[in-house]
């Protein structure tokens, strides 16, 4: 059996983190290894646990889930960040999303929706609820947009596995080529679509007709 992936919470209610910790400990899987009640916190125990994934409320005192993970990009880079949020303006979930979010779920979602956003994000995928992706496309349609770039034909293969939320060594083995290759295809791609990172590169893509985001694959 693999290692269980190891999940730190940082809210600033103990009620929601108590609850928090109840909920993910069903799963034979899940360890939360730490907890936080701001963004400070959060960084601080980050360096000493070393999680697998974060969980991050956005309205913290101290520091905030967006400046939190704006600094993770020196503290852990690579960590992948759940917004966990009461907060479902467009506004809102754009900053997140460009500060590096791998996933934006708003509080009162079916657990199984939580518990599949985790483990997807832990292998390399990202994930949107639906209403977050409409609203996030919506703020992202009132961009000025770059110039598009066409996309080769293999980064649209790439495009729609990275839209069904696949890890670059599931990307690797469907399409039958190196991680390496799918790397850079990725880095094309985001350059191509003027993304910072593959949730925003998925939601621009849709925005502009390349993908459907209606349906969501693990």
């Amino acid at each position: 059996m693999s290692d269980p992936i190891r999940i730190l919470i940082a809210d600033d209610h103990p009620v929601v983190r108590d609850g928090l910790v109840a909920i993910l400990s069903t799963q034979p899987d899940f360890v939360v290894v730490g907890e936080a009640g701001n963004g400070r916190e959060a960084l601080a125990q980050i360096k000493t646990v070393k999680p697998d994934v974060a969980l991050l409320d956005l309205a913290m005192p101290e520091m905030d889930g967006v400046e939190a993970m704006r600094r993770l990009r020196d503290v852990a880079p690579g960590l992948p960040v759940i917004v966990f949020t009461a907060f479902d303006t467009d506004e809102r979930i754009l900053t997140a999303v460009q500060a590096g979010a791998k996933g934006y779920l708003l509080k009162g979602v079916p657990r199984q929706e939580l518990f599949n956003a985790i483990r997807i994000v832990h292998n390399g995928g990202s994930l949107l609820q639906p209403i977050v992706a409409s609203k996030l496309m919506r703020q992202v349609s009132r961009k000025p947009e770059p110039p598009a770039e066409t996309l080769t034909p293999r980064e649209q293969e790439v495009l729609r596995e990275l839209a069904a939320g696949r890890q670059n060594k599931e990307i690797a083995a469907k399409l039958i080529i190196s991680e390496r290759t799918v790397k850079f295809h990725v880095s094309a791609i985001l350059g191509k679509l003027g993304a910072g990172n593959r949730t925003e590169a998925v939601t621009l893509a849709a925005q502009r007709g390349l993908i459907k985001l209606d349906k969501k694959s693990e």
